[in-house]
């Protein structure tokens, strides 16, 4: 790998053991991808929260201790400096407010806030959400980033044309201390091209529709393939482009994605492919819809619903205002609860429009830093899920053992108040 100046400055330890050791990682990552140099970057999104889990194989247990192990794969601890570039935590393992109602133990949340609080001295921006981009990281077209959290890099890739690969703790952590990483992958122009033509011949309106959609081209391109989703006649929002890649990189590898005419790369099919023709021609219509729908809700039988979850990925204002809305007059089922996650920016926002109250006045919650899967909890005794995320019923049935049912909000906030599913099948 060609090292400039500055980055073999760094290696050479002349800013630290810490630098060093972070541009070390980043040189041998680099070179394992097989890229030729690094590119510089000032937007990182990690995850650097630490909690007795990670104390658990950690041999430190300093802060600096654990950052050394578990985000630089040092040998040793290492004192660590402010970071360099622009940095942002991730989603994390607690809710910072409501961590009792995940039963978390006292000195766990000590720990996690003891950590939070580490990472703000060494000015990493305590978003703690899988949406960055809903609460004020929106990087510009063609703008250098490293960020972990799958359905935010499709996101950023596909919708606002940055450019990052998956990264994971390790490169993120070396990049909020070197303001680089690898010139690899999606970085390069000629590796952000379609290559999969997905031609839509049903209807592509709702939420649901969007997850569906994405789940099912997920499972059927290969890891690495950008699908070119062509046929979409509305244009769609935040919301659904938000569900609809989050869904596509759970189900299958996709980091990024064009939809001629909506996408920051492909103002038409043409522009999407680069002239270069699809390696593969498939098509949804009304059977593969159907067909993602079973793959789905696999786990699914029983209809009696213990809990209902909405916020995968992190809702916006406005999904919170639609539960709020659809809950008004109603109150959530004795026997089910109604846990509602987002950004903790937007969970401060809520609460002065009043959602908040109007969740907790009809039985329900609105949590946010973390969710069930990442951070691994549910109401005692939980047996049946139902979400509107394809994310969320893909992964927490896996995790927590749990069955899980997919649909609409309607159908879930429905479910949450009568305790029992009855949504139908697309």
């Amino acid at each position: 790998m060609r090292l400039a100046d500055d980055e073999r400055a760094m290696l050479d330890g002349e800013q630290g053991e810490a630098v060093a050791a972070a541009m070390d990682l980043l040189v041998r990552y680099g070179e394992v991808l097989g890229a030729e140099r690094l590119v510089d970057t000032d937007n990182v999104c990690g995850a650097n929260l630490f909690g007795s889990r990670h104390s658990l194989v950690c041999g430190s247990p300093t802060p600096d201790g654990a950052f050394s192990e578990h985000s630089l794969d040092a040998p040793r601890e290492l004192v660590i400096p402010p970071v360099k570039a622009q940095s942002h935590q991730l989603i994390g393992p607690m809710d910072t407010k409501h961590w009792r109602v995940q039963g978390l133990p006292q000195d766990e949340h000590d720990e996690i806030m003891a950590s939070e609080q580490y990472n703000a001295e060494h000015g990493i921006h305590l978003l703690n959400t899988c949406t960055p981009y809903q609460v004020g990281n929106v990087p510009l077209k063609g703008e250098h980033c490293a960020w972990m959290e799958s359905s935010a890099v499709v996101y950023v890739n596909s919708v606002l044309g940055a450019r990052t690969n998956v990264e994971g703790r390790e490169s993120t952590g070396a990049a909020m201390l070197t303001g680089k990483i690898p010139y690899w992958g999606l970085h390069l122009e000629e590796n952000r091209r379609g290559s999969h033509l997905v031609e839509v011949t049903t209807p592509v309106v709702t939420n649901r529709d969007w997850g569906l959609l994405g789940y099912w081209i997920g499972e059927q391109v290969p890891e690495e393939a950008i699908p070119v989703v062509d046929g979409i006649e509305r244009t769609p929002d935040l919301v659904r482009l938000k569900h609809f890649g989050a869904a596509a990189a759970s189900s299958g590898g996709v980091e990024m994605y064009h939809v001629p005419g909506i996408t920051a790369e492909a103002r038409t099919r043409e522009e999407a492919f680069a002239g270069r023709a699809p390696v593969e021609h498939l098509r949804y219509g009304p059977a593969q819809r159907s067909e993602a729908y079973e793959h789905l809700t696999a786990t699914a039988s029983d209809t009696s619903v213990d809990l209902v979850m909405i916020g995968c990925p992190h809702a916006t204002l406005g999904q919170v205002r639609d539960v709020v809305r659809l809950l008004e007059g109603r109150r959530v089922h004795p026997d089910s609860e109604l846990w509602v996650f987002t950004p903790r920016a937007l969970r401060h926002i809520a609460e002065q429009n009043g959602y908040a109250r109007a969740l907790e006045d009809a039985g329900a919650l609105l949590m946010s830093d973390t969710c069930p899967a990442i951070g691994q909890f549910l109401p005692k005794g939980t047996r049946v899920i139902a979400t509107d995320s394809a994310k969320q019923v893909h992964y927490l049935p896996a995790i927590m053992n749990v069955h899980g049912w997919f649909g609409t909000l309607e159908e879930c906030v429905d479910a949450a108040v009568t305790g029992t599913w009855r949504g139908e099948r697309p």
